[in-house]
Formats: structure tokens, sequence, C-alpha cells
């Protein structure tokens, strides 16, 4: 392949000279037979396609409406790359535009939302957003966006390389779907067999094990520090602060080791859970956190994996107190109940099967970020460098 670079046949070009907003009405959706109601929540980051929808006989308060073809554009809290393109019709929140080209011979409806995920577009939509806690964009202020558009020609054989990046992703995306509902069903037939006996965490656990206090605790004691932030997703722990205990937050009070989960107690339904196995050094978690120290290794990671089941999901649910921080307690995770084999060799078995299953999925992940990453590469160098391959 040869790589041309950006000729001078590229057309400067105003965002709104070329691309309108068609911002369509429909106030009855059920009659007019459309199936799917799209909220900004449906969208997923860095995404093009819609996998998720409320169902109009539930009832909304959405009116606008899209067609297949259309880009749609989170216009809410533009930092989150909220951009799909329409696959099927439906009726979308208020927060979310409605693009499309003026002139379909002259910017290919396919390359518009490659356009909307590019980096100089989400630039000029978060400086041009108002707002402190829920900053908007508007169709206003992105019509005056420009850039340089190729030649139609130019633009299929960019569209076409984008699609055939994003068909990659797609791809992984479906598998991880599939590795997930996998993984689910095989807790639910391992952890949850009645032909096992029934024990709660607490009769194969200890929960909140070693706490610090302030009269036994050296101001000059230092620790890592893990708080709910240091989970960015389930089971992964991110970055952790040094303190002293003198200056450290007052909730820094949970003493952790290697072998113990971390099961945030505010919002559950997030999943920051975290087993830790790399430990190096004294390490404190918050308070935030209920410490389930298993044991042993193997009890640990069937404790673990139960903490993913559709059977916790719900028990947390009838379980959780307060609005704004729904919680639940330490004795309702000390109270959950799995079903466990008593020889430990099936216990390993058990282990080996669901640990592995869990690996697959993770490996999955990296090969979807490496996609992500490179889609994002391509369209930095088709759409802003100007680079394409003939």
């Amino acid at each position: 392949m040869n790589i041309k670079t950006k000729k001078n046949n590229w057309t400067k070009v105003k965002f709104g000279d070329v691309v309108r907003n068609a911002n369509s009405v429909e106030r009855d959706p059920k009659k007019a037979g459309i199936e799917r109601i799209v909220g900004l929540e449906h969208l997923d980051p860095g995404d093009l396609h819609i996998h998720r929808w409320n169902d109009p006989e539930n009832g909304t308060s959405f009116s606008r409406k899209f067609v297949p073809g259309q880009t749609l554009f989170g216009k809410r809290r533009a930092y989150q790359r909220k951009v799909a393109f329409a696959e099927f019709e439906g009726i979308c929140s208020g927060d979310i535009l409605t693009f499309e080209p003026v002139d379909p011979e002259k910017l290919l409806p396919e390359l518009l939302p490659f356009i909307c995920q590019s980096e100089p577009f989400l630039d000029h939509a978060l400086g041009t957003s108002a707002g402190s806690l829920s900053p908007r964009t508007s169709w206003k202020a992105l019509s005056s966006y420009e850039f340089s558009l190729p030649p139609i020609k130019e633009q299929k054989r960019i569209a076409e390389l984008l699609w055939a990046a994003d068909l990659v992703y797609e791809s992984y995306r479906r598998l991880i779907d599939r590795a997930n509902q996998y993984y689910l069903s095989l807790i639910d037939e391992r952890l949850f067999s009645e032909e096992y006996k029934t024990v709660s965490i607490s009769d194969v656990a200890i929960i909140n094990k070693n706490n610090l206090s302030d009269s036994n605790t050296k101001k000059t004691y230092q620790f890592s520090y893990i708080d709910i932030s240091a989970i960015p997703h389930p089971k992964i722990l991110g970055n952790v602060e040094t303190h002293k205990f003198a200056t450290a937050p007052s909730r820094a009070r949970r003493c952790v080791e290697n072998g113990d989960i971390l099961v945030s107690t505010v919002r559950p339904n997030l999943k920051a859970f975290v087993r830790l196995n790399s430990l190096e050094g004294p390490h404190i978690a918050s308070t935030g956190f209920a410490v389930i120290s298993p044991r042993d290794h193997t009890l640990g990671s069937l404790i673990f994996h139960s903490l993913f089941s559709r059977r916790f999901s719900a028990y947390c649910e009838g379980r959780v107190t307060g609005t704004s921080y729904p919680a639940i307690s330490a004795k309702d995770i000390a109270s959950f109940t799995l079903n466990l084999p008593e020889t430990n060799d099936l216990r390993q078995i058990i282990s080996r099967e669901l640990d592995g299953a869990d690996a697959a999925i993770l490996n999955i992940q990296r090969h979807v970020k490496k996609c992500q990453s490179l889609r994002n590469k391509l369209v930095q160098r088709l759409l802003e460098v100007g680079e394409y391959y003939v």
C-alpha cells in the first residue's frame, strides 16, 4: 500500500454548511409505529452502535425523531464521547442532536459519525459547552466548527477503512457479551447448585478483620490508601496514594492484605469489587469497603466470583438503603449465601473453571481496547492528518 497525504483539493468547510440538525418531531411514537426510545444513557462512549433502548409502551417525554443514516451526538457532557450511527428509526432525548448531510453527494452520511468522533470536533464541543453540573454544547455552537473535507471519492475510501476497523471492534464487543453471559451462567451453575451445601460468606471468611485505631496507630505510620476511586472498573485496582496516618483521610481504617476481597458497600450495583493479589507494603482501605478475608485461596476465588452473580445483584437491590448514596452493610455481605462442595478438590476444580472464564473475558477486553485505539488512530490519520492508503 502507498500512503497518500492530504491534497490541495480538500475543502475547508463549516460544519453547519454541510450538515443539518434534522430536529424532526414525533409526539406519538406508538401511533407512528416507532418501537425504540433512546436516551443519552443508551449511547455507549466510543461505540457507534446503539445496543439498548426503552419501549414506547412504558411512555416517554421525548419527541425528537431519528431515522437510519443519521448521526446522533450527545450534546450534554460531550467529554463522554457519545456518538452513534442510527441503523433504525426511533425517538431520542432532547440531549441528543440528530445530524445528517445537507447534500449526500458532498458529504457521505457514513463518514459523518467519524467526523463527530474526531478529537478536533470533540474539543470544539467541549470548548463551547456551558454549565457546571451538566455542561451542554448547542447546534449553533457546533455549526461553526471548521474542518477540511475531502472529495466524495476519497470520503468513500476513508469511510470504508474506518467501518472495516469498526467491524473488528464490534466483533470483539459481541464476543465479550457472549463470554459474559457464559460466565454468569457458569457462576449460577457452579456456586448456587442445590446439590451442594449452603454456606454464608461469614461461614468461610471474616469481615473487616483488622482496623486502624487512633490510640494504637503511630502518626508517622505510612501506607498506600485504597479508596473507592482506586477501582476504576470492576476487578481492577488502579492508582493508590501514599499517606501518613496523621494526615490521611479519616476513612482510611481498613487493614488489608493479599488474598482479601474489597467490596464497595456504596452503590454496589457499580460492582467496585476487587481481589487483592499483588500488594507490596502496607495498604489501608476506606471504610466505604467491606473487607472479606477468606479462610483460604480457593474459597476467596469462589466468594469473589459469587459477587458478580445475578443473585448477588438482586440480593443487594433488596437491601440497599438511602437515596443519594444507596448502600448495603457489612452484615448484609456476611449473610449472603452460596452453595459449595464440601471437598477441597471439587472447590479447586470449580475455582479454576471460573478463573479461566474470567481470564478469557479480560483477554477479550484487552483486544477491544486495542481495536478502539486503532480506530481512533485511523480517524486521526485519515481525517485530521489526511493520510490514507491506496
